[in-house]
Order: C-alpha cells, then sequence, then structure tokens
C-alpha cells in the first residue's frame, strides 16, 4: 500500500510541477526522501514518512508493540491529496509484537468497535458475522477500479467504519516469532458516496 502512495506522490508531483507550485522535499539521514510537500493553486500533496502513531490513526497501540518497518522499509505513512471539496487520506503505521495473532486480533476487534460494527476478513471474503457494517462496509470493498485498494501481506483483517471513512487492521506476514500487524485509517473523497448510491 504504501509504495503505491509513493507511486501517487511521485506522479502527482510531475503532473504539478507543470502546472506551476511549491514543493518542498525534506531528506533523512540516508538522503531518502522523508517529506514531500507540494502546494498549487488547485490544491496539494503532502506525503510524511515515520511519522505516524497509532494515535493518528484513531485505534490504541496493542500493550508492548513496538514500530517496526515494513517490507520496503518504511514504518509508517500519512498522505494527503486535496483538490478543493475533493480530499484523499491515508495514514498507516506497522507494529509488531512477541504476543500471539489470536491476542492481538481481540484486542483490536475491541477497539475497533469504536467505530461501529467491525467485519472480519479473509482475503476479501468475510469470516463469521456481520459480513458488512452498517453503514455498507465489507470486505470485498476495495476491490475493482472505483476504489482505493489496500493490499497487505497476510490475508487477515478487520475492518470498521463506512465505504468513505475505514479503520483498518491487518496482519503481516512476519519474519519471525510474534505478531506483525499494519493499522490504516483511509478516508476517501465525497465521490464514493455517489457510488455507493449508485451501488443500490
Amino acid at each position: 500500500m504504501k509504495r503505491g502512495m509513493a507511486a501517487l506522490a511521485v506522479g502527482m508531483a510531475v503532473m504539478m510541477m507543470t502546472a506551476g507550485c511549491r514543493v518542498q522535499v525534506d531528506k533523512n539521514g540516508d538522503g531518502k526522501d522523508k517529506n514531500v510537500k507540494i502546494d498549487t493553486p488547485l490544491g496539494g500533496l503532502h506525503v510524511r514518512a515515520d511519522q505516524t502513531t497509532a494515535a493518528d490513526v484513531g485505534l490504541p497501540v496493542y500493550p508492548g508493540a513496538t514500530v517496526s518497518a515494513d517490507k520496503d522499509g518504511d514504518k509508517s505513512a500519512d498522505v494527503h491529496l486535496g483538490f478543493g471539496d475533493w480530499q484523499l487520506r491515508v495514514r498507516a503505521v506497522t507494529y509488531r509484537t512477541g504476543d500471539a495473532q489470536d491476542a492481538v486480533l481481540a484486542f483490536y476487534q475491541k477497539a475497533l468497535g469504536r467505530y461501529g460494527d467491525v467485519v472480519r476478513c479473509q482475503g476479501t471474503q468475510a469470516v463469521g458475522t456481520p459480513i458488512v457494517t452498517r453503514e455498507g462496509l465489507n470486505c470485498a470493498d476495495d476491490e475493482g477500479d472505483k476504489h482505493v485498494h489496500v493490499t497487505h501481506d497476510g490475508d487477515i483483517s478487520l475492518k470498521a467504519g463506512s465505504r468513505r471513512h475505514q479503520h483498518i487492521f491487518a496482519i503481516q506476514k512476519s519474519d519471525g516469532a510474534g505478531t506483525k500487524f499494519t493499522l490504516v485509517e483511509l478516508q476517501l473523497p465525497a465521490a464514493v458516496s455517489e457510488d455507493e448510491k449508485d451501488a443500490n
């Protein structure tokens, strides 16, 4: 998912360079781009790496879990793309704990309850009930070309919220003992609401 956001950032940067804009790029100690801020008269793109926490995503940290890098070396990302009323925001952070997967799943099943119904997913299929939240979010909701697709290395996830504003917990494939997981907050543009109306 984070790699896709980086590709989006690069593509938007190239497009907006020709429209007259202000670009600010901060690099980390290794000389890699860490933060990118692009502002134009039409809107902007802001990308922050490795500064997002579970609290920023709207969820608690699992007790004893520590921030962990994903397979691309990123620990977290905060991407905000906005043009007037059209707003897209993705916040994600990856953690690791020595505890078993079932304990972590139970913790986030409860934590996600603050956002309403929680759907447990195995890939794009619901496991148990509910299979869709009262707000219309389901396990297959990010399939197709109308929505943002959230990928992760594992195949178990929990989702809460609506199609337009999602909170997601996703198990990652771990290279050791314990559990590696990613917390995501996804806020999609208002156009998603029109897609929801069309689907009904």
